[in-house]
């Protein structure tokens, strides 16, 4: 009997299976680009929350509260409207982030690209001042909310919801189950506490400038995303989530 061939090493694993977005002789980009996200977030959110009023553009856990609140009689008038507006817009940017990705195969920096385009123009119309009536507000909102949703769409990796990404942490400190890349989680549940306060700050200083934050936030991801490291290529995020990155759900 011939005896059987040696078996071959196992091959090493392909960049298509690799869950980094960039090239893998710089993985700090892609977890700066997820700072700057979660920070955009934050922005977005304080932004909508202090200027639109009393609703959210990417939390929508607090707007189907709020919603129920006002069902009840609660909060101020016109609340249940802006977070009709609020989660429909949100969905549609979702729905949005999904076809593109999904169906039509592109990238994180187009979608950050079309959540450049969104939030900047919230911010020419919030800056310029032609925001005064309900309905103008309202559009705004809007605008914001459909962009928070293409976010949601961008990475497994959560960046515009973290009551999962808190939950994980939380077991895990509980546990003494730390994990290396815990710095990171820790450090993008910081950045959304910035970007709220870099909204909020430049509300009190300078109101036109309110919504810039966002942008400039996002437009350093779409930077971070779109600029190749040394290796030139970029490698799409196909990974699956890792524990050590929050709750998934929803997430492409």
């Amino acid at each position: 009997m011939s005896s059987a061939p040696p078996a071959l090493p196992p091959s090493p694993p392909s960049a298509s299976s690799s869950g980094a977005s960039l090239t893998g002789d710089a993985p700090w980009r892609g977890e700066a680009a997820l700072f700057l996200l979660s920070a955009a977030s934050g922005a977005a959110d304080a932004f909508v929350f202090l200027c639109v009023g009393q609703v959210f553009a990417g939390v929508m856990t607090g707007n189907l509260v709020l919603l129920g609140a006002s069902a009840a009689g609660a909060g101020e008038d016109g609340v249940a409207l802006k977070v009709a507006v609020a989660l429909g817009a949100y969905f549609c940017g979702v729905a949005a982030g999904a076809l593109l990705a999904g169906r039509r195969g592109f990238r994180a920096p187009v979608l950050l690209g079309v959540e450049v385009v969104l939030l900047g123009a919230a911010a020419v119309l919030w800056g310029l001042g032609p925001v005064t009536s309900y309905g103008d507000r309202l559009g705004l909102l809007a605008l914001v909310a459909v962009a928070m949703g293409v976010q949601g769409r961008v990475r497994v990796t959560p960046t515009n919801y973290f009551t999962g990404t808190l939950t994980s942490l939380a077991g895990r400190v509980a546990l003494r189950e730390l994990r290396a890349g815990d710095g990171w989680v820790l450090g993008r549940l910081a950045a959304v506490v910035a970007g709220a306060a870099v909204a909020a700050l430049a509300e009190r200083w300078w109101s036109p400038g309110a919504a810039l934050g966002a942008v400039v936030m996002a437009a350093g991801a779409l930077a971070l995303e779109t600029v190749p490291g040394r290796g030139g290529r970029f490698r799409r995020d196909k990974g699956k989530p890792r524990p050590d990155r929050g709750n998934p759900a929803g997430a492409a």
